[in-house]
């Protein structure tokens, strides 16, 4: 059984924020923490860290879409 795990944008205070690079690829693993997408807000790039360990299956925003807190950027699945 697989758990599904959302990357969700946390607030981070100031808006709008920009989708900047995403250091990881649909498919590749990921250990909780890493760094797995970078956004733009303001003249800030915050990376965002994976919230747990498994396989980022879907990407659900492109690079330079704006974004809003609690949106959902990607979802990783973690392997039982």
């Amino acid at each position: 059984m697989e758990r599904r795990h959302e990357l969700r944008l946390p607030d981070l205070g100031i808006a709008p924020v920009t989708v900047s690079l995403w250091l990881v690829e649909p498919g590749s693993e990921v250990t909780e923490g890493d760094r797995v997408v970078e956004v733009l807000a303001g003249a800030a790039t915050v990376d965002l860290p994976a919230p747990a360990s498994g396989v980022l299956r879907e990407t659900l925003v492109a690079e330079e879409d704006e974004i809003v807190t609690g949106q959902v950027l990607g979802v990783i699945e973690e392997e039982a």
